[in-house]
């Protein structure tokens, strides 16, 4: 072959390798970062909400009574001149929810990633604004900006769709908070899905009738404890080194943590990786009851897509966590409520959750991404635990620790249960229900963690 045909080969096939590279990179092989060095900050996991209330699921016996206080039963009913429904199931008509969010790093633009992922007809932003919180509801009145959609004010985002915001100049910094203000100009108590999340453990704001994004003081008509169309944060941090996502069920969530506080593990881990040094995003991709292989039962003609427990996590694990910008690593602890509300019955048994655990696995691999395994915590005294369970709990843990299957183990069992009684919890983590630790056991959690794990 001629020396320039060769040449020209040479240079062909290193265009080849360099494009293969990029697109890899681009389906998570290394930090899949645009131009900007956009980067999660903050994020949720959605779920649906349906147009009323499901019907209450038969209540079986406990295996024993807990000291958790009894919830208030008392609808928070709207002002005079309002038009909303009573909370806990809130629905919106001509107003505006200011929802506060936690960034894990900072950066120097921010944007929104809006979801109607779980709606089942289009919903209409009507305005939006994006600022850092004061306290409580209030906002610092020139730190933010407003939130437009392709160079747009207003935008119609269609049934099962997301909605990026364009960028916002505004400098966020890390282990911040965020307000970020959404008008809903329309009616959400339509025959259709709605898109949120149920356990922010953060309280939120609904305004008064009418269009109030940006004010420094929302004029507030309600507060509630739930995310409403939220999906991610985004940060401009070319700095980065990846992003941390956190998968698994409520107590990924942070039940029984203190509203208001930032006290789930994932919080913590993110402050130790800032004193460390360690630039990376942790996102939070938990949902409050979530299984690894099924969903509960809902009434015929019912979206299973509706239940506050989410759709199983083999189906969700896609968007809400290998679809994040930049990820590096990913922390599952999943299957504490296949095995629960499984009560007595033999299925699913531990090979099915190993089964499911190695589907994430090699999905995650597929990706390039490390993903680590941790321990699922006591659960004795909750109030499905049975002896059937533990059994399972404890095959489950064993495969986790000695499988080799995750690339490394975080060992949430070792650090939250009591020496002297390893199916407990110990006391002093133990929240009241004998599943959730409290805060002081969200800590000790977080501070388990080897950081060092982060820098492979």
């Amino acid at each position: 072959m001629p020396r320039s045909s060769s040449a020209q080969l040479r240079w062909r096939m290193a265009i080849i390798v360099v494009t293969g590279l990029n697109l890899w990179a681009a389906h998570g092989g290394t930090p899949a970062q645009a131009a900007d060095g956009w980067i999660g900050t903050w994020s949720t996991a959605e779920v649906g909400r349906p147009v009323s209330p499901l019907p209450p699921a038969p209540l079986l016996p406990p295996f024993m009574a807990n000291q958790c206080p009894t919830p208030p039963t008392s609808a928070v009913m709207p002002p005079q001149g309002q038009s909303f429904a009573p909370l806990p199931f809130t629905h919106f008509t001509n107003q505006t929810l200011r929802q506060i969010v936690h960034t894990s790093i900072g950066g120097a633009k921010v944007r929104v990633l809006i979801s109607n992922a779980y709606g089942t007809a289009p919903v209409t932003i009507g305005a939006a604004h994006i600022a850092l919180r004061d306290k409580e509801g209030s906002i610092r009145g020139v730190s933010g900006g407003a939130l437009t959609f392709s160079g747009r004010p207003t935008m119609s985002i269609p049934a099962g769709a997301i909605a990026y915001s364009d960028p916002v100049n505004l400098t966020v910094p890390a282990m911040a908070d965020l307000a970020i203000d959404l008008y809903l100009p329309g009616n959400t108590s339509g025959a259709a899905m709605f898109t949120m999340h149920n356990g922010a453990f953060q309280t939120n704001y609904i305004s008064e009738t009418g269009n109030h994004v940006g004010k420094a003081t929302l004029p507030n008509a309600a507060k509630i404890q739930n995310w409403f169309l939220l999906s991610r944060v985004e940060v401009a941090a070319p700095d980065a080194a990846g992003a941390i996502v956190a998968f698994g069920d409520s107590i990924t969530d942070g039940t029984r943590s203190t509203p208001d506080t930032n006290s789930r593990w994932p919080d913590h881990l993110a402050r130790r990786l800032l004193g460390q040094g360690l630039k990376l995003g942790v996102l939070n991709a938990a949902i409050a009851g979530n299984r690894i292989l099924s969903e509960p039962d809902v009434p015929p003609g019912i979206d299973v897509r509706a239940v506050a427990q989410g759709v199983n996590a083999l189906a969700r694990f896609e968007r809400h966590a290998l679809s994040q910008p930049g990820i590096t690593h990913i922390v599952v602890m999943e299957g504490i409520n296949d095995i629960g509300t499984a009560r007595q019955n033999p299925t699913p048994t531990a090979e099915d959750l190993i089964a499911g655990h190695k589907q994430l696995i090699e999905q995650a691999h597929t990706r390039g991404l490390k993903i680590f395994g941790a321990t699922l915590t006591p659960f004795y005294g909750a109030a499905y635990y049975t002896e059937v369970g533990e059994t399972k709990r404890q095959a489950l843990n064993e495969w986790i620790k000695t499988g080799k299957a995750y690339d490394a183990v975080i060992d949430f069992d070792k650090v939250t249960r009591d020496p002297e009684n390893p199916k407990m919890f110990l006391p002093l983590y133990d929240s009241c229900d004998h599943l959730h630790p409290n805060d002081a056991g969200y800590r000790a959690m977080a501070d388990a963690i080897d950081l060092s794990l982060f820098k492979q």
